[in-house]
């Protein structure tokens, strides 16, 4: 193999010290290399244009939310739930408005079960209608523990 090999002559070796000057010149530059120069109205207008974006979207959402007639995203439906009970730290009883019909829904992971049906009925306050449900909610239990 070293046969094959060429021996620097005069021109090779200013062909390899023109390679290390080259290489050793590139490192120089890149370790003296400044960041590029940031100026304060070149941050302000990006801290502005940045501000300018996030309300547009503050806006788009608030006139999103008035086209909605007020109310959160995913309610405008014929579904609506009307309130709700925790139970256990898994298990939840939903009242849920179709129409002109209330309808109680247990929930419990992996099964969402039908409790019972009925019409559509007026709601109190909130404070007293919670209680309300509780007491009603009971009484249903009981009569189906009665029954079955």
């Amino acid at each position: 193999m070293i046969r094959h090999c060429k021996p620097i002559g005069r021109h090779g070796t200013r062909r390899v010290g023109l390679l290390l000057f080259t290489l050793y010149a590139g490192s120089a530059f890149a370790q003296t290399a400044e960041p590029p120069n940031v100026s304060t109205s070149m941050l302000l207008q990006t801290v502005l244009a940045l501000i300018l974006v996030i309300g547009i979207l503050f806006l788009a959402a608030f006139l999103l939310r008035k086209l909605n007639g007020g109310r959160g995203f995913g309610s405008s439906g014929p579904l609506r739930v009307v309130g709700g009970l925790v139970i256990g730290t898994r298990e939840r009883i939903v009242l849920v408005e179709i129409g002109d019909t209330w309808i109680v829904v247990g929930l419990v992971p992996g099964q969402i079960r039908t409790l019972h049906t009925l019409p559509k009925g007026d709601l109190k306050p909130a404070g007293d209608g919670e209680r309300h449900f509780a007491q009603w909610l009971k009484q249903i239990t009981e009569r189906k523990n009665e029954g079955g």
